[in-house]
């Protein structure tokens, strides 16, 4: 079987690119997603540039940092931000929602080309308003996108290229290296599998910025493990990315 190790977050600093980066040289990451509105976006994509055989694919952003777009005023607060949480969204403005997502997919397309595939921050492309949008740009670029269980099926009826399974537990509490050896038992039983991680390294904007934070050393650690690659051999798992499962 196939198995996508995605690091999502890439871009939000420069110490979460460096980790990024170190679980790809010397762990099983073989993917990352990608933040285009935070301060590390510059940097992710010169990383991108000069890893090519990393997939690196479109994290797309309603609940973190600042909009590329100035008008959207119903997806900010009043200091210009994106609202906290996901519950702001029932309340957006469509149209706003497609204008600042737009603008995001086309400043990845800009500075890195298109990406290898789509996924979102706090899982937002599964909202009932954001799905249809999200889709709509797979569509037209061929592209796959994440699946989660709110919208596994909704890829299903538009023919969106997706994994078979999701693994999304190995985080926080559950980010050890035994249950990542219990996850990898489950993905075996499938064709491909993605396994979602959050590895980095903790600098200023990670300590003053974001609650997942000396998580992101240990997730690191636990991705490094030299023992892993037994682990998946044992297994007959594959590690890949987006790239190379597309139809």
């Amino acid at each position: 079987m196939k198995l996508i190790v995605n690091a999502d977050d890439f871009g939000y600093s420069e110490g979460v690119n460096h980790g990024i980066m170190e679980a790809f040289y010397h762990g099983v990451v073989t993917s990352a997603t990608l933040m285009v509105n935070m301060p590390g976006a510059g940097h992710a994509f010169a990383l991108k540039q000069a890893n090519p055989s990393l997939g690196v694919g479109i994290h797309l952003v309603l609940t973190c940092g600042k909009p590329l777009c100035e008008d959207v005023s119903s997806l900010m607060n009043e200091e210009g931000y994106f609202q906290k949480g996901k519950n702001f969204l029932d309340e957006a403005e469509p149209e706003e929602i497609r204008k600042e997502l737009t603008a995001q997919f086309t400043r990845f397309v800009e500075q890195g080309g298109l990406p290898t595939h789509i996924d979102s921050h706090h899982h937002v492309h599964a909202h009932e308003k954001v799905s249809p949008i999200v889709i709509e740009i797979a569509k037209k670029y061929s592209l796959p996108i994440r699946m989660t269980r709110p919208n596994s099926e909704e890829l299903k009826k538009a023919a969106i290229l997706t994994t078979d399974f999701l693994a999304h537990t190995f985080y926080g509490e559950m980010a050890t290296r035994d249950h990542l050896i219990e996850l990898l038992e489950t993905i075996s039983e499938f064709e491909t599998a993605e396994l979602m991680c959050h590895p980095g390294y903790v600098d200023e904007a990670v300590i003053t910025g974001s609650s997942y934070n000396v998580q992101r050393l240990q997730e690191l650690e636990i991705l490094k493990d030299p023992s892993l690659k037994q682990e998946l051999a044992k297994r007959k798992i594959e590690l890949t990315h987006y790239g190379s499962i597309k139809g």
